[in-house]
């Protein structure tokens, strides 16, 4: 049956139409939830009037991304499941996220989440926590705009620089049009797409697979593509359960507590109770997405087996969209490249411009301007950051392991951010002089650990990293820092 598979390339009038109608869709989208913007409010919360659903579903788009979508199967292909640990540690993060943190966001009302650190400590730890915000939103979603933008171009053809300005110019003109509504509602439409098209894909593998999944779980067992929990303990092996489970806890604080991209999802729903209903929901939409790409990439593991005559890329982290290209018939290459596309135009834009308006602009730059200019400033600052993600993604094409790479960034500016956050959620310490050293000892310390891991210096699994730059943030802050009574909320919370 699988001598019949031949390498069938380029698009078809089915892939072109699948791909045209999807994005069409969006944009649709984008003109009916967008068309109303009249204030950063509405741009940037959505009035917090969005459906706790479609806020859930919009949230698990913008966690998956991408990234998840090209390298997940990679990952699995190359090596095992054992990433699922990550994803225990990451559902013990929502539920601290949902009944720590976003009590807070909504007692202060925050817009960027940022706010409350001012509120917390003062303008200086506000203004350093969103430059660390800023860093490892523009690395980290720069390293997803390049995994999309190589995805696309192997299933094209096309080169690296043209398919990163193709995209650049569509995330611009969607997000700068349709603010955080539009996001919100295309991110949950963008769910369901992932879902779609991871499960016609694992059928299509599974159908040309010989002995079909009953050999396909035999073949991926005996070669160890399956192996998933790995309990053992050591700070050398960073696939172990415990390191996976400490680095997938403090990435989901970091991700889903402290990333303005992230928690601004959670911010549109009304009250304070549906926020918390919304995210403790994304651990029972979110897993089953990882769990279909990793079975994608452990399936695509034996059909290559199996078929040891078709050719396979130079470079393992482009086997799926290689796949794709190589092997799908028509109209399923088209709905893999819609999903790859669907991905990208959910981009960290809006929430990078609605840091930058709250925590730089209005207080800094220009005080006391119309909402209307505020607004201008905001679609100006998407095109700006649009740019810069460009820029980032073209650099990260030497790299392999583009997933690990993404947690590695934001393992080095992120344990620090959290830390500081901790500091304000669980003590009633106010740091506000003491706090951006610890911060910036805190990153620096992890930034020469990482150099040393990659120059094979110390034997040290880069997954606790983000553990140990916690630490250091939250015990040097609160060593220099008085206690502090805590402030006055200015807002009541809505239940």
């Amino acid at each position: 049956m699988n001598s019949v598979i031949g390498e069938i390339s380029g698009l078809g009038v089915l892939d072109w139409g699948i791909v045209g109608a999807a994005v069409v869709l969006l944009f649709v989208i984008s003109y009916i939830f967008g068309r109303e913007e009249r204030d950063t409010n509405d741009f940037f919360l959505g009035g917090r009037h969005v459906p706790a659903v479609v806020a859930c579903l919009s949230f698990v788009a913008t966690e998956i991304s991408a990234l998840t979508i090209v390298s997940i199967p990679a990952k699995a292909y190359e090596e095992n499941w054992r990433f699922l640990q990550f994803l225990v540690g990451l559902a013990v993060a929502r539920l601290v996220v949902a009944f720590l943190f976003i009590p807070a966001f909504y007692k202060y009302n925050c817009t960027s989440i940022y706010e409350f650190l001012r509120h917390r400590f003062g303008p200086a730890t506000q203004y350093a926590g969103s430059a660390f915000f800023f860093v490892t939103r523009l690395i980290a979603s720069g390293v997803r705009l390049y995994a999309t933008c190589m995805a696309v171009g192997v299933i094209m053809g096309w080169p690296l620089t043209a398919t990163i300005a193709l995209f650049t110019v569509v995330s611009i003109a969607f997000i700068a049009f349709g603010g955080i509504k539009a996001v919100v509602w295309a991110g949950a439409y963008e769910a369901v797409f992932f879902l779609v098209a991871g499960i016609v894909v694992a059928g299509f593998l599974i159908s040309h697979i010989d002995g079909g999944l009953a050999a396909a779980i035999k073949t991926g067992g005996e070669a160890g593509r399956l192996s998933t929990f790995h309990f053992t303990f050591g700070l050398k092996d960073a696939s172990t359960f415990w390191a996976w489970l400490a680095a997938g806890f403090f990435i989901g604080l970091v991700s889903f507590g402290t990333d303005q991209e992230m928690v601004q999802r959670l911010l549109t729903v009304e009250t304070r109770k549906s926020s918390q209903k919304t995210i403790i929901a994304t651990i029972l939409t979110a897993l089953p997405v990882y769990w279909l790409y990793l079975a994608v990439g452990t399936l695509l593991f034996v059909f290559y087996s199996q078929n040891p005559s078709l050719p396979l890329p130079d470079k393992m982290k482009e086997i799926f969209p290689h796949f794709t290209r190589a092997v799908l018939p028509a109209g399923l290459k088209g709905l893999v490249l819609g999903a790859i596309v669907m991905a990208s135009i959910d981009s960290p834009l809006s929430s990078l411009t609605s840091s930058f308006v709250s925590d730089f602009y209005r207080p800094l730059i220009r005080r006391g301007a119309s909402e209307r200019h505020y607004l201008l400033v905001s679609r100006i600052g998407v095109a700006g950051f649009g740019l810069v993600l460009a820029a980032i993604a073209f650099a990260c094409a030497p790299v392999e392991k583009i997933l690990d790479f993404a947690f590695q960034i934001l393992s080095i500016t992120g344990g620090p951010l959290l830390g500081v956050f901790l500091l304000g959620l669980l003590t009633r310490r106010r740091c506000n002089p003491a706090n951006i050293p610890a911060m910036l000892v805190g990153a620096g310390v992890c930034l020469v650990l990482m150099l040393m891991i990659y120059g094979k210096m110390i034997a040290l699994g880069w997954t606790w990293l983000i553990v140990i730059g916690t630490a250091i943030t939250f015990g040097l802050a609160y060593l220099c820092g008085p206690a502090y009574p805590g402030p006055k909320a200015e807002t009541e919370i809505k239940e």
